[in-house]
C-alpha cells in the first residue's frame, strides 16, 4: 500500500507552525516514515503546483493573489486540507492590515517611511497584488481541520497526523491539547 501524500505551504504567516512541526523531534521519524512529503516549505521545494495529496496543510492567511491560487489548488488536489495555527485559522496579525486601504499602505511602507527617501512603488509582473484584506483560508476553500495556535503545539499537530494516519477525522482538539504556555 501507498503513503499517503502530504503537502504543505506557508502563506502569509512567520513560518511558526512549521516550526512548531519540526519541534516533534523523534516523533518526525514516525510521521516521515508513515507519508511522503511532495512539496513542503522545510524540504525547500518552490513549485506549488502538486498532484493528487491525501493531506494538504496550509499555514498563514491568504493576502495576496498568488497565495489564493495556491490554497484553491491544493483544496483541489487533496483529501483533506488542514489549516495550522491562528493566521489560517482566524486570518491572524496580518489582519492589522485590513483597516488600511492597500494603496495607501504601500505608499507609506515604500514611499513614505525614513528608511525610504527615494522610494518607489514595487510594481512588477513577479509580484503577487494584494488582496484588499488578509483572509483565513476557509473564507476562500473549504477547510476540514483546524489546528488553532500561535503557534499550535507541536503535540496537537502529531495529534491531528495521526488520527488522520489512522483513518480518523480531528473534528475537535482534545482539551489537553488546547492551552497556551
Amino acid at each position: 500500500m501507498a503513503k499517503p501524500k502530504v503537502a504543505t505551504v506557508w502563506l502569509e504567516g512567520c513560518a511558526g507552525c512549521h516550526m512548531s512541526f519540526l519541534d516533534l523531534d523523534e516523533k518526525l521519524l514516525d510521521i516521515f516514515s508513515a507519508v511522503d512529503f511532495t512539496i513542503s516549505p522545510i524540504t525547500d521545494i518552490k513549485d506549488y503546483q502538486c498532484g493528487a495529496v491525501t493531506v494538504g496543510i496550509i499555514e498563514g492567511g491568504i493576502g495576496n493573489q498568488e497565495q489564493v491560487e495556491i490554497a484553491r489548488h491544493l483544496r483541489k488536489h487533496c483529501s483533506i486540507l488542514m489549516a495550522w495555527g491562528d493566521c489560517a485559522v482566524f486570518g491572524g496579525i496580518n489582519t492589522l492590515r485590513n483597516s488600511i486601504p492597500t494603496q495607501d499602505l504601500l505608499r507609506y511602507a515604500f514611499m513614505e517611511t525614513a528608511s525610504t527617501p527615494s522610494g518607489v512603488m514595487p510594481i512588477h509582473e513577479e509580484l503577487p497584488l494584494l488582496l484588499d484584506q488578509v483572509v483565513p483560508v476557509n473564507r476562500l476553500v473549504t477547510v476540514d481541520v483546524f489546528v488553532p495556535g500561535c503557534p499550535p503545539s507541536p503535540e496537537s499537530i502529531a495529534y491531528c497526523l495521526t488520527e488522520i494516519l489512522k483513518g480518523r477525522m480531528p473534528v475537535v482538539l482534545p482539551s489537553n491539547l488546547m492551552h497556551f504556555d
